[in-house]
């Protein structure tokens, strides 16, 4: 039975289920993630009507079927359900997808920030004008931004309000920034974010990230299961006695993926405790700083390892990145037990 297109209202929503239920039988609702985000599924639950979010990247389509409508999406939405073909997705709670969007919008205003730097030094680099510092960015550049003088006046209106970009932005991140530590002091979640500061090149924005995006980790039977959610997992094509890997899936959370790969190129040296890391686990049970000790043994000689066999460094990267994930499970599992 097809009822055609619906609106997107409350109203309209009530009243397809008014109508649904009058023709008897129990109702299971399936829509695919997307940009409208989760109102709906919340809308439906606290009805006490059955609702499931599945994964659109997830769902199975015949290789030959070219012709999309519409109908034909729900229709395969509802055979595919009846046989349990679907991969439904964790919806987050309100608190944890409010901290999400803030983790999100300090992602965004990195982005911006950098987008504005590059072009302010396009600028000074078409004009032959080079900073001869050691650190860009640091309080000394910053100071020598306000030498240069473009002779043609259009040209130093450009430059200045390059440079006022960039010292917005930065403001803004900073902003967001301080908004996301105080709001995460009160999450539920913020204990296992202190946990998994015990781990090398995991800091505070890396473990709220991560934590944001996925939610508990605990939910995640296996790490295998965890890896495969971050998309870290090789690709593979076999065929008889034929085996082939190819580069990770990425099928899973972008910006989990991206922020634990950048954590990873942390054990590109030796073990090591540093001066940060004693700190951060100073008030953590000992089980977990035991466990960060054996994820920084391990993975350290690991991508020494990989190095030495010839392994391109992103390559190592993602594979550093898909073992610090199951250490990262592991830390929230024993936080949890000594919560």
């Amino acid at each position: 039975m097809h009822l055609g297109a619906v609106g997107t209202r409350h109203c309209d929503i009530d009243g397809l289920v008014r109508k649904l239920q009058g023709k008897g039988g129990p109702l299971v609702f399936v829509y695919e993630a997307g940009p409208c985000g989760s109102w709906l599924y919340r809308s439906l639950t606290r009805k006490g009507l059955a609702c499931v979010v599945v994964a659109p990247s997830l769902i199975p389509h015949k290789p030959g079927d070219r012709v999309k409508t519409d109908r034909r999406d729900a229709e395969t939405l509802a055979r595919l359900s009846r046989s349990g073909d679907l991969t439904p997705v964790d919806v987050p709670e309100v608190s944890d997808e409010a901290i999400r969007d803030l983790a999100r919008a300090r992602e965004d205003a990195l982005w911006d920030l950098n987008a504005a730097r590059f072009r302010l030094k396009a600028l000074l680099l078409r004009n032959d004008i080079r900073y001869t510092g050691r650190a860009n960015w640091s309080a000394e550049h910053l100071r020598w931004l306000a030498r240069p003088v473009f002779p043609p006046p259009a040209q130093q209106i450009v430059f200045q309000e390059y440079v006022r970009t960039v010292t917005e932005r930065t403001e803004r991140l900073q902003r967001l920034e301080g908004a996301l530590l105080e709001h995460a002091k009160p999450w539920r979640l913020y204990p296992v974010v202190e946990a998994l500061q015990a781990l090398r090149g995991v800091q505070f924005t890396v473990a709220i990230i991560t934590l944001a995006e996925l939610g508990d980790l605990t939910r995640f039977d296996t790490p295998p299961e965890l890896m495969n959610d971050l998309g870290l997992t090789p690709s593979e094509y076999t065929t008889g006695p034929r085996r082939r890997l190819g580069g990770i899936t990425k099928a899973g959370n972008g910006h989990a993926r991206r922020a634990l790969i950048e954590a990873a190129k942390a054990y590109r040296h030796r073990a090591k405790v540093s001066e940060q890391i004693p700190a951060r686990q100073e008030q953590l049970p000992k089980v977990i700083c035991d466990i960060a000790w054996r994820a920084q043994v391990r993975l350290c000689g690991r991508y020494r390892r990989l190095l030495a066999r010839g392994k391109h460094p992103n390559t190592i990267a993602a594979a550093i990145a898909r073992e610090l994930a199951g250490f990262m499970r592991a830390i929230a599992r024993a936080q949890g037990g000594t919560a």
